[in-house]
C-alpha cells in the first residue's frame, strides 16, 4: 500500500520578491490612508449636517413665533384641532417641509401638532428653557421619533411670554443626506487609491530594477557576505562615493593607512593628508598596480570607478616583498663578490704556493701580510669612523660589492658617527638605498667612485653620498623621489622607484629632509638631514679615562 502523500498546508505571508513586498505595502498604506481620510471627513460632515438641521429648525421656530396670529390665538382661544393656531402652524409646516410645528402654552399644553389627536395634551419633553426666554437647539426623541429640534419662546404684543414654539426636522432626512454623500466620497477615495496604487507600482518597478529583482533575504545575505568578505580578506579596500568621500574601509585598509572610523565621510585629503597615496585614492593619478608609500609601508594600489560615480580602491602590502627583494639583490651582490673573492683567493693561494716551492719564504710572508693588511685596513677604517655596528657592517659589505662591480667605495675622512643612534635600522635603510643607487649610477663610468660621509652635529646626523655617475638633471631632482618613478629596468622579482621615496619618507618622518644636487667634479650628491637621530650624550663621570674624553671631544667635533 503506497504511503499517503503529505498534506501541503497553505502558508500565508508576504511574497519573497522585494518588488511584490514593496508594492503590497505601499498599496496597503495608500488604502489605509484613503479609508482614514474618508472617515475623518465623514465624522465632521455628520456633525455639520446635524448643526444645519438644528439651525433650520430654529429658524422655522423663530419665523412661526413672529406670526401675530399664533400668539393672539394662544391668548384668545382654546386648544382646538380646527382652531386658528393649528391652521397657521400646519400651513407653515407644509411650506417649510418640517416634520412638526408644536405651539404650546405656559402649561406645556399643545395648541398645534401634525397629529390632531395630540392637541390639548401636554408635551413629552421639557420646554422649561424656551418658556424661560431661551433658544434651544437639540437632537432628541419625541412622540414622532428622533428629530433635530429648535425651540423659541412665544411673545404677545406686550412682549410677555405666553408659550413656546417647537419645530422638528426629521432625523431620517439628515441621515439620508449623509448617506447620499458617501458614494461621492468613496468615488474620490477610490480615485485617490487608484492614483496611489499606480504611483506605488511605478516606484516598485524602479526599486525592482535597482535591486535586480532580489528578495529582502537575498539582499540581507549579500550584505552579510560582503561584510564578512571585506573584513576577512588580507587586501585593503577603500570605497568612495560620487563626491570623493570615503564611505567604506575594511580592517586591512584601516591598518595599512593608519586611520580609524573617523575617516569615513571625509575626503582622502582630509583623512590622509597630502601625498601620493591620497592622489591615487582620489583618482588624480591613473594606472594599474601603482606604487605608493604610506609611513614605512610599500603599497600597490588599483582604483576602479563604479557605476554610481564613485570608486573602489584596493591596496596590497608589498613591504615584506620589497624587503625580500632588496635582501635578494644584496645576497646576489654578496654572492658575486664572494665568487670574485674565491677566484682572487685561488690566485693568491697559487701565488703563495709558487713562492713556497721556490723557497722564497720571506717574499711569501710579505705577500700574506699585504693581503691580510688590506682587508683589515678597510674594516678598521670604517669602524674607526662609524661606531654603530650595524651601519659599519653595512658599509664594509657594500665596499666588497662595490669592488666587484669596479667601483671604489670610500668613507670620507670627515665621517664621525658615535654609537648613539635613535633608529639604527632606519639609518641603515637610508644609507643602503643611497649607496645602492650611487653604485648603479657610477658602475661602468671611468674612474668609478662613490663616497659616503656621515657627520654628527649635536643630535643631528648629516649624510652625504656622492657618485661619479652622469648626475641628475635639474628638472628631475624632485621627480626621482616620487613613488614608482625610475629610469631603470625593473628586476624580475619586483618593481623599482621605491628606494628614494622611502629615503625621503623616513627622513621627513623624523622631521628631516632629503635632497639631491650636483657633486663636485661631476655626478650627483644626495644629502639627508636627520635632526633628532642621536640620543643625548651621557654626562662625564669623575675619574673617566683620558681616552674616553678624547673620544667625546672627537664626537663633538
Amino acid at each position: 500500500m503506497s504511503p499517503t502523500p503529505p498534506v501541503r498546508r497553505l502558508r500565508l505571508g508576504l511574497p519573497r520578491r522585494m518588488f511584490s513586498q514593496v508594492l503590497l505595502m505601499q498599496v496597503a498604506i495608500a488604502a489605509g490612508v484613503a479609508v482614514l481620510a474618508t472617515g475623518l471627513f465623514l465624522a465632521p460632515l455628520s456633525k455639520q449636517l446635524d448643526q444645519e438641521a438644528m439651525r433650520r429648525a430654529l429658524a422655522i421656530a423663530e419665523t412661526t413665533a413672529q406670526d401675530p396670529q399664533i400668539a393672539q390665538g394662544v391668548r384668545a382661544t382654546r386648544p382646538d384641532r380646527n382652531g386658528p393656531v393649528q391652521r397657521e402652524a400646519e400651513r407653515i409646516r407644509r411650506a417649510t417641509h418640517a416634520e412638526y410645528i408644536v405651539v404650546l402654552d405656559r402649561g406645556w399644553v399643545r395648541w398645534s401638532h401634525p397629529t390632531p389627536a395630540q392637541i390639548g395634551r401636554r408635551v413629552s419633553t421639557d420646554p422649561s428653557d424656551a418658556l424661560a426666554g431661551k433658544e434651544v437647539m437639540e437632537i432628541d426623541n419625541g412622540t414622532l421619533g428622533r428629530s433635530a429640534r429648535g425651540k423659541v419662546p412665544l411673545y404677545d404684543d406686550g412682549h410677555r411670554i405666553v408659550g413656546a414654539v417647537s419645530v422638528g426636522i426629521a432625523y431620517d432626512s439628515v441621515r439620508a443626506r449623509l448617506i447620499s454623500a458617501i458614494p461621492g466620497l468613496f468615488a474620490y477615495a477610490g480615485g485617490a487609491l487608484a492614483v496611489g496604487a499606480l504611483a506605488a507600482w511605478l516606484i516598485s518597478r524602479r526599486v525592482q530594477r535597482q535591486t535586480r529583482d532580489l528578495a529582502f533575504s537575498d539582499i540581507s545575505a549579500l550584505l552579510a557576505e560582503r561584510e564578512a568578505m571585506l573584513h576577512g580578506i588580507r587586501e585593503a579596500v577603500v570605497a568612495l562615493d560620487r563626491g570623493g568621500r570615503i564611505r567604506l574601509l575594511n580592517d586591512e585598509a584601516r591598518r595599512l593607512l593608519g586611520v580609524g572610523d573617523e575617516a569615513v565621510g571625509r575626503t582622502p585629503d582630509e583623512a590622509l593628508g597630502a601625498g601620493r597615496t591620497t592622489d591615487v585614492l582620489a583618482g588624480r593619478v591613473s594606472g594599474t598596480d601603482l606604487l605608493t608609500v604610506r609611513g614605512q609601508r610599500v603599497l600597490v594600489a588599483n582604483r576602479m570607478p563604479t557605476g554610481d560615480g564613485g570608486a573602489v580602491a584596493t591596496l596590497r602590502d608589498r613591504t615584506e616583498l620589497e624587503q625580500l627583494g632588496r635582501e635578494l639583490d644584496s645576497t646576489r651582490g654578496l654572492i658575486d663578490a664572494l665568487r670574485a673573492q674565491d677566484h682572487e683567493h685561488a690566485n693568491r693561494m697559487h701565488t703563495l704556493l709558487g713562492l713556497l716551492e721556490l723557497e722564497m719564504y720571506e717574499d711569501a710572508v710579505e705577500f700574506v701580510g699585504e693581503v691580510v693588511g688590506d682587508h683589515r685596513a678597510t674594516a678598521e677604517q670604517v669602524t674607526e669612523k662609524i661606531q654603530d655596528p650595524l651601519l659599519a657592517a653595512l658599509l664594509v659589505g657594500k665596499a666588497t660589492v662595490a669592488a666587484e662591480r669596479g667601483v671604489a667605495l670610500w668613507v670620507s675622512d670627515r665621517t664621525r658617527l658615535p654609537d648613539r643612534l635613535v633608529d639604527p635600522r632606519g639609518l641603515v635603510t637610508i644609507v643602503g638605498n643611497l649607496v645602492d643607487n650611487a653604485l648603479d649610477a657610477a658602475a661602468g663610468t671611468p674612474h668609478a667612485r662613490v663616497e659616503a660621509e656621515l657627520r654628527a652635529r649635536g643630535r643631528a646626523v648629516v649624510l652625504r653620498v656622492r657618485d661619479s655617475g652622469p648626475g641628475v638633471p635639474e628638472d628631475r631632482r624632485e621627480l626621482i623621489f616620487t613613488e614608482g618613478w625610475s629610469t631603470k629596468k625593473p628586476p624580475p622579482h619586483g618593481r623599482r622607484g621605491i628606494g628614494l621615496s622611502l629615503v625621503r619618507r623616513l627622513a621627513e618622518r623624523q622631521g628631516g629632509s632629503a635632497v639631491v644636487g650636483p657633486a663636485a667634479g661631476g655626478g650627483a650628491e644626495f644629502t639627508v638631514v636627520l635632526p633628532e637621530a642621536l640620543t643625548e650624550p651621557e654626562p662625564a663621570v669623575p675619574g673617566q679615562a683620558p681616552g674616553a674624553a678624547c673620544v667625546a671631544v672627537e664626537e663633538a667635533r
